[in-house]
């Protein structure tokens, strides 16, 4: 039998447009083994080829290098050793036992793949997918940009290189193999050397390496809807806030992984959600009511706790009015902002003194707010909004922090919730949750059932979305970290 190998170095150095299979032993970077089935049967004429992937998803399997490209949207076909994450192998295997199936299944209008060709497959992928040279997918990985996904509904983190927006690696994170934990806030330390992860549905608070995903430690900070964190600038110690009418914040020592002490008390603070640190102060969001919490945590065993209205001259009260969701400061650390869920709007305060500067309405149930360093925009999800964009569910509201004015809106996916600014890359990317109904249905199924969420990213030059780009993560892709970038 004979195959034609027309953009095989060796194949056309000599000349050869046709040769038999076991002569072209190269088979375009891929192992032997593993080429003989890609090469033979994938990366036919008419399906996944350089020539022809745009009738095939936008995937070319013709070569090692090719596939790690990823399909069209910037999916990824194959996830370093997580075969069962892989996609490539969820439309290949027809074989129940040995993982997750999809139609339709590949090859098309051929006899599918034997179960030891499948198993090959498998085991290729859980070892790194490595190319017949040795070289793993991404091997400069330590050196690029990386962001940091946490999917809520699959309890691991989705490693993308911030330059292309391809997923490099998944890391499984979590205390309790049985159950998911739900990951709701992770956060990179100031000296990018760890990521740091607390759960709605756990007791840890749990540390990771961001070179590899090693898993380095976990502070047991009891039970709770722990919903957000604040870090100090020397990586020393996180303020954990559990999200409850009776609320907590667990004071952890990070470079030991212990609590060291919790505040509580009935009262004390109701509905705790969002979390900063600025100047020995940590400003934490009332989710119900008109104000925030202000703490001088100078002596983290004494703190003194204070109320800020979020309108001058009202009294502090949980009665739902604006209910702030999330805090972040300016750049330069001059002013903060509030998002308010209930009263749709942005409200800016003056660091020094607390002042309230600006009220800018966003749309509908905004929840995370992020600045620009590079530029004067801030970007903020509105995760509800079905009123901007008829017929669908979701927008990201830019306003100008400068002028604290509001530029526009823009359609970025189903329920968006997570962004994080790349002002190198002049990108933000967007993390929608997809968990509506209403939602358009997942490329492929997902390894922890419910359904896909997806990322896109707005182009900072032209405040539009990036086109061509939206890869699948896992089940409900909630919050970001990122190297460089610290809330």
């Amino acid at each position: 039998m004979k195959k034609v190998c027309s953009i095989s170095v060796l194949c056309m150095f000599l000349s050869i447009i046709s040769c038999r299979k076991n002569d072209c032993v190269e088979y375009n970077g891929y192992p032997l083994e593993v080429g003989k089935i890609i090469i033979n049967k994938c990366a036919t004429a008419g399906c996944h080829t350089d020539k022809s992937k745009e009738a095939a998803a936008g995937l070319s399997l013709e070569s090692w290098t090719s596939l790690f490209q990823g399909s069209r949207n910037g999916n990824t076909a194959v996830i370093p050793f997580r075969a069962d994450l892989s996609f490539l192998m969820y439309f290949s295997n027809t074989y129940n036992d040995l993982g997750i199936t999809n139609v339709p299944v590949m090859p098309p209008n051929q006899n599918p793949l034997s179960r030891g060709e499948v198993t090959t497959l498998r085991d290729w992928i859980n070892a790194g997918a490595a190319a017949r040279s040795g070289l793993l997918p991404f091997a400069d990985i330590q050196e690029r940009k990386r962001l940091f996904v946490v999917n809520q509904g699959c309890d691991n983190v989705y490693v993308v290189d911030a330059a292309s927006g391809v997923i490099m690696r998944c890391i499984n994170i979590g205390s309790n193999p049985n159950s998911i934990e739900s990951p709701h806030f992770l956060d990179v330390s100031h000296d990018d050397k760890y990521f740091f992860v607390c759960y709605y549905n756990g007791n840890m608070l749990q540390k990771f390496r961001t070179s590899d995903g090693a898993f380095v430690g976990q502070a047991n900070i009891g039970s709770g809807a722990w919903n957000t964190f604040a870090v100090t600038p020397n990586d020393s110690l996180a303020f954990v806030v559990d999200w409850a009418a009776d609320g907590k914040v667990a004071v952890v020592d990070l470079n030991n992984m212990q609590l060291l002490v919790t505040y509580q008390g009935s009262g004390l603070l109701q509905y705790p959600h969002g979390s900063a640190w600025k100047n020995n102060w940590l400003y934490v969001t009332a989710q119900s009511g008109n104000f925030i919490y202000k703490i001088n945590v100078t002596d983290i065993y004494n703190p003194e706790f204070f109320q800020l209205p979020l309108q001058p001259g009202e009294t502090p009260s949980t009665i739902p009015k604006y209910d702030p969701h999330q805090i972040h400061f300016s750049p330069d650390g001059s002013e903060y902002n509030v998002s308010c869920q209930r009263s749709n709007e942005v409200r800016f305060f003056n660091t020094a003194n607390d002042s309230l500067i600006a009220v800018v309405p966003v749309g509908k149930y905004p929840q995370h707010p992020h600045y620009s360093s590079s530029t004067d925009y801030l970007f903020v999800t509105c995760m509800e909004d079905d009123i901007t964009y008829p017929g669908k569910i979701g927008s990201v509201s830019v306003i100008n922090y400068k002028t604290h004015t509001f530029v526009k809106s823009i359609y970025t996916g189903c329920e968006p919730h997570g962004n994080m600014v790349d002002d190198d890359n002049k990108r933000v990317y967007i993390l929608n949750r997809n968990i509506n109904p209403l939602g358009p249905p997942p490329h492929h199924s997902s390894a922890c059932g419910g359904k896909n969420g997806y990322m896109t990213a707005i182009d900072m030059n032209t405040l539009n979305l990036v086109p061509g780009y939206k890869p699948e993560m896992s089940t409900d892709p909630y919050y970001f970290g990122m190297i460089g970038h610290h809330h």
